[in-house]
């Protein structure tokens, strides 16, 4: 997310008055502390938010009984993520969770550098400007990454394994994601060592999914990955809608499309990982720095098929395919 100088001079405006509070202040209002909770996308499509509570009860924090959150879904408008956190700020919360890329760099953009971060994100957090380091995040941030770049390669290599005849195949990615740019080479570096073609292409509203399938049809590409974004997710029906319309093998990074019709899934278990970020902010909010909490990389990927779309795709699962599946569907 880029704030240009004329946004800046909002933020710090805004900000001045709510920044000032000193934290003893803040909890002088509420015996019980607050979470600001920043999501990007809608709620009804964030997996993996069952795993937040979890994680704080695992520290001893009871939503409810000693700790509240005050969740806030930007419903696929970047544009909202500043004034969101801007609000959360001025509430006086005790500890920001920013629940993906596009929410993680506005929150650390726009919040005071008193109020801890906690991050769950699928990009690289030194290039997205969130950590210095793996082991040592520095500053008031820390959380849990999932090895994005690696997993897009990861799925370019399971859609040829499903389509081996395929020879060009294309990219979704929401533009508006501090991520895109990064999953777009790790899709070039791909496709190269694969011997194929690669054609991007990039939406952040409906209207511009229906343009990018018109765009894919034109150039013949017989094999789509769909990145990992908020936006995209919320997007899931309009997208296995196409793909089935169209044919079009296409492998998400949204677990739940396999069971809406989506051909396969490849992505980590963002509940659990959700969960470990919960403990952090928990551990956090009972004094220790984050600084000194290195960031967690996620490593429990798991791959889901849809036989059934599969078969209506006229697809034969390859052997290789069915061993490395964690779950082949009906």
């Amino acid at each position: 997310m880029q704030f240009d100088q004329l946004k800046r001079r909002e933020l710090i405006t805004l900000l001045g008055g709510a920044t000032a509070w000193p934290f003893a202040a803040r909890a002088q209002q509420s015996a019980m502390p607050v979470i600001g909770y920043v999501y990007s996308g809608s709620r009804s499509k964030n997996a993996g938010l069952p795993g937040f509570e979890k994680g704080l009860s695992a520290t001893g924090y009871v939503v409810g009984r000693n700790v509240a959150i005050e969740y806030r879904f930007a419903d696929g408008d970047h544009d909202r993520l500043p004034a969101i956190v801007v609000d959360l700020v001025s509430r006086g919360v005790a500890l920001i969770f920013a629940a993906d890329n596009a929410s993680a760099v506005a929150v650390k953009t726009a919040s005071s550098s008193s109020i801890p971060i906690v991050f769950w994100i699928g990009g690289d957090r030194v290039k997205l400007g969130l950590a210095v380091s793996l082991a040592r995040p520095g500053g008031n941030i820390t959380g849990v990454s999932a090895l994005a770049t690696a997993v897009v390669a990861k799925r370019f290599q399971l859609m040829h394994d499903m389509v081996p005849n395929a020879s060009t195949v294309g990219i979704l990615v929401n533009p508006t994601n501090p991520q895109s740019e990064e999953d777009i080479k790790g899709a070039q570096d791909a496709v190269r060592t694969l011997g194929l073609m690669l054609h991007v292409v990039k939406a952040g509203t409906e209207r511009e999914i229906d343009v990018a399938f018109g765009t894919l049809l034109e150039h013949h590409v017989e094999g789509l990955v769909i990145e990992g974004d908020p936006f995209l997710s919320k997007q899931r029906e309009q997208l296995i809608t196409l793909t089935s319309r169209h044919k079009l093998p296409a492998i998400y990074s949204d677990i739940s499309a396999v069971d809406a019709g989506g051909l396969m899934s490849y992505t980590s278990d963002v509940v659990d990982q959700y969960r470990d970020a919960a403990v952090y902010a928990g551990r956090i909010m009972k004094g220790e720095k984050p600084a000194n909490l290195p960031v967690q990389q996620a490593s429990n990927l798991r791959l889901r098929i849809n036989r059934k779309t599969a078969d209506t795709l006229g697809l034969a699962i390859a052997p290789q395919l069915y061993n490395f599946a964690d779950e082949v569907i009906e």
